[in-house]
């Protein structure tokens, strides 16, 4: 008889026969695969090549009977489970060593109501997919800035992008969420059923279940927007900060200005010189009408003397996967962040010092702004706190040869350390590292003891343990 052994809970492992895996597979739509069959290396296979794991096993579900009898089976099993859905994440959660993989990668349905203004989304949709649905009715949700990034880490997280000023977080936006717990029970979460795993589901990442279903509700937006970039050389790069910073702190809801520190891509609206060379850019994106967004824009395209102003109207989808060329798969990524309530003078000192030491031509720095609706959610509505942070900054670092390694996450964690004392404290959880399990208290600040205990009452075991790790409370668990 074949036997299987696969990671446990503990980290040890597990002896599995063969017929027990059989008897799994007969009970699900989708199916399992294992080491060296078809499915295998594209279920494992996620965004950030830093991460290469290799699951025991993984179920690649259809529906949410295929995640119920596979975390029921884990479970029973004390089997250590990862649950993959876009496979976008920073930290590689999404892959688990020798243990069970749950594969939400095909579930990508999307079902638009253009009379109530809300979508159905199951797990395994991209912001793409979402996005070119509900456009098909002038319709959208506050999303990230890559298409390719999952729908599903990406709420659990919090989720903010380019109407996010306008329309708040995705987590703001979202209305219900069916969700398997981990006694292999299928709940509906709402602010009326079951409000407190609502609660903590609205940026308490993957902790409390696997969502097999979002219900969001939906914006007016497009099918056109004025959007773009405005690039200026990195010579005025520290004058130009302190201006958008003014800029910035008048700017209407409508119109979302971010920053991007880098080196020059080979882009076809930029000279040829440029390419290579450091640069600052602002991202802009306004939603309404074109004249006014002009208006609004004055003020930034008053600062220096840009090399290129491409901002124009164009279709929102467009504008979208915009940034997809810079952050394709295959290349190894680390990442640092910081919130801030304002850019002080000697963060703009630390970013223009650090700008002139990238480690590779694909590193760079980029800045979102936040307030507007964003900010005017109460810190304990819901498990994402950080309403006050005016600008998130993410350290981004990417590299293609191995020997790029250290120094380019030498680079992020000094920069990292240089601009710690001019921000909160707090982080947004979808941009921390793997290495950054010491953070997690600070990404739900006040709320953290309340989703310690909401873990314990619906995961007591801590079966979803493979993501920033919200511990069970020891008070509820041995309650």
């Amino acid at each position: 008889m074949t036997e299987l052994r696969l990671t446990s809970l503990q980290g040890g492992a597990i002896a599995l026969t063969g017929d027990s895996l059989d008897a799994l597979r007969q009970t699900l739509r989708g199916n399992v695969c294992l080491p060296e069959e078809a499915g295998y290396d594209e279920a494992r296979t996620i965004w950030n090549a830093m991460i290469d794991r290799h699951p025991g096993a993984v179920v690649r579900c259809r529906g949410a009977g295929d995640i119920m009898r596979a975390i029921t089976f884990a479970r029973e099993h004390g089997i250590l489970l990862a649950v993959r859905a876009g496979g976008h994440n920073i930290a590689g959660n999404a892959v688990c060593e020798g243990g069970l993989l749950l594969d939400l990668s095909l579930m990508r349905g999307v079902r638009v109501d253009p009379v109530s203004r809300t979508a159905r989304v199951e797990p395994g949709a991209t912001l793409g997919d979402f996005d070119r649905e509900a456009q098909a009715f002038g319709l959208a949700t506050p999303l990230g800035i890559n298409s390719t990034t999952g729908v599903a880490g990406l709420t659990l997280g919090g989720g903010f992008g380019w109407l996010s000023r306008r329309f708040g977080l995705t987590v703001d936006n979202l209305i219900s969420a069916d969700v398997v717990t981990a006694d292999g029970k299928l709940m509906q979460a709402s602010a009326t059923e079951n409000p407190d795993l609502f609660w903590a589901l609205r940026g308490g990442g993957g902790n409390f279940g696997v969502v097999t279903s979002f219900e969001f509700r939906l914006h007016p937006v497009g099918p056109m927007v004025l959007s773009g970039l405005i690039v200026h050389p990195f010579a005025q790069a520290r004058e130009l900060l302190a201006g958008y910073r003014q800029v910035a702190a008048k700017a209407p809801d409508e119109l979302t200005q971010w920053v991007v520190l880098r080196k020059a891509p080979p882009l076809p609206f930029l000279p040829a010189d440029v390419h290579g060379k450091e640069i600052l850019v602002f991202a802009v994106c306004y939603v309404g009408d074109e004249r006014d967004g002009n208006r609004a824009l004055e003020p930034l395209r008053t600062l220096g003397e840009p090399i290129a102003d491409v901002v124009a109207m164009q279709p929102f989808t467009a504008w979208q996967s915009a940034f997809d060329p810079l952050l394709t798969p295959g290349a190894y990524n680390y990442w640092k962040s910081h919130n801030f309530v304002e850019l002080s003078d000697g963060l703009l000192d630390v970013l223009v010092s650090q700008v002139a030491r990238l480690p590779t031509e694909e590193c760079e720095i980029f800045i979102g702004q936040l307030g507007g609706a964003a900010s005017r959610v109460t810190p304990d509505e819901m498990a994402y706190p950080h309403r006050s942070a005016n600008f998130a900054m993410n350290v981004h670092t990417r590299w293609r040869e191995p020997a790029d390694r250290q120094n380019s996450i030498d680079w992020a964690r000094k920069l990292f350390a240089e601009a710690a004392p001019h921000a909160t404290g707090g982080v947004y959880v979808n941009f921390m590292p793997e290495d950054e399990t010491d953070r997690v208290s600070s990404a739900y600040g006040a709320n953290y003891a309340r989703l310690a205990a909401l873990k314990a009452k619906y995961d007591p075991g801590n079966l979803f343990r493979l993501n920033q790790n919200i511990q069970p409370s020891a008070q509820r668990s041995a309650a």
